[in-house]
């Protein structure tokens, strides 16, 4: 009897001191490194304050500056309170002021990421989300990230006291751009996917996406999936059947159709299929940045034709350079190939990149745009006009 007793008491201890390394590790060590790994994935080379000449700081202080891709809902920070870390929250928005922000959600993220060539047999935002204290259902399912992440935009606009909105159609958009024009220093956003992997194969699942919120969704992100072909992924094709019935349902809700990440052949079937204005979020092209996830000529010219915008990004794969004039260089190819009306920002703040200043620092494209030689009816088009009639033209009445 002696010895069948130690050993109960032995297994005792042993699941006892189990239970408390899984409580340690779920409560203090995950969120430690979810912490340190934000910190450090996204990262600005160059801290604020950033310094401008009076006449770059008078025009930034007075225009309308939005920004088509920011993944900061990945993160836990508070979005009402300026962090020590990362590149997106309410007070950098506002110092930098970037009053129209478009809030992107990931889902899943392949390990060993690369532009080149992914699976989707790996995650690394699973442990992310189980580190980051998100709800249990977030752990197995991607439309339940997704909508967990929109949850927390709106608890954001419901605290912050009238400082923040979420624009979700022509009226909201209206309201917000007479409420700048009268003076008010209002922040607003928007709600958008990376990858219709999020729909979980269901297009009934599009719907319920469109009812939380979002009004903006490129088909894949860093993967093929069941819509269509990544420019990163292995197929390298076009479209699937469903992709289609997707991409059909989206113009007829009043969804932006985002081209980021998608293959040649995917943007070709896109383009040929819409009859609406189209716009890559967040990207770089090959003429000043020649790699694979960066926007050809002929889809700089055929997004141009629709009508849309080609957003820059702020990172080194996207501007081949590490500060402001990079994505200068950028911004002024395109203008020089297609006309000003056809590029704006799509900074990826916030995605696991590099940039060289955060959202604080919007006034260095300003200062660099000024620098290029851009008019000043030109800069008001590049930093957010340009946006604004695209959303104009594309959200729901």
């Amino acid at each position: 009897m002696l010895k069948k007793h130690s050993w109960r008491s032995k297994l005792g201890i042993f699941i006892l001191a189990l239970g408390l390394i899984l409580i340690v590790t779920y409560f203090a060590i995950l969120p430690y490194f979810a912490h340190q790994l934000d910190a450090k994935m996204n990262f600005a080379t160059k801290q604020g304050p950033y310094v401008l000449s009076d006449k770059a700081k008078t025009l930034h202080e007075d225009l309308l500056v939005a920004d088509l891709h920011g993944d900061f809902l990945l993160w836990n920070r508070d979005f009402l309170e300026r962090a020590d870390r990362g590149m997106i929250d309410l007070p950098r928005l506002q110092e930098g002021n970037l009053s129209l922000q478009a809030f992107t959600i990931v889902s899943k993220v392949p390990r060993g990421l690369n532009i080149k060539k992914n699976d989707d047999s790996s995650d690394q935002v699973t442990l992310l989300a189980i580190g980051q204290h998100w709800p249990f259902k977030t752990a197995f399912s991607l439309k339940e990230r997704a909508l967990y992440q929109a949850e927390k935009l709106h608890e954001y606009a419901a605290r912050s006291q009238g400082q923040f909105i979420i624009v979700k159609n022509k009226k909201d958009l209206e309201n917000f751009l007479a409420r700048r024009k009268a003076g008010e220093k209002i922040t607003a956003g928007f709600l958008g996917i990376e990858g219709g992997q999020v729909l979980e194969k269901d297009f009934a699942n599009l719907q319920i996406m469109y009812d939380t919120g979002f009004r903006m969704m490129s088909l894949t992100h860093f993967f093929d999936n069941a819509l269509g072909d990544s420019a990163h992924g292995i197929r390298q094709g076009g479209m699937s059947e469903l992709g289609k019935k997707v991409i059909l349902e989206m113009e007829r809700l009043g969804m932006v159709i985002d081209l980021a990440h998608a293959t040649p052949a995917l943007m070709d079937e896109i383009i040929a299929l819409t009859n609406t204005p189209l716009l890559s979020s967040h990207t770089g092209v090959k003429g000043t940045c020649d790699n694979q996830r960066n926007l050809q000529d002929k889809h700089i010219r055929a997004i141009a034709e629709s009508g849309g915008v080609v957003a820059i990004g702020f990172w080194e794969t996207a501007s081949c350079g590490k500060d402001a004039a990079a994505i200068v260089r950028a911004i002024k190819y395109v203008t020089d190939l297609v006309g000003v009306d056809h590029v704006a920002l799509g900074s990826d703040f916030d995605g696991a990149i590099t940039a060289p200043f955060d959202s604080s620092g919007m006034g260095l494209i300003t200062q660099g745009l000024l620098d290029a030689g851009f008019s000043e009816s030109d800069i008001r088009k590049i930093m957010g006009e340009n946006t604004v009639r695209v959303l104009r033209a594309r959200f729901p009445d």
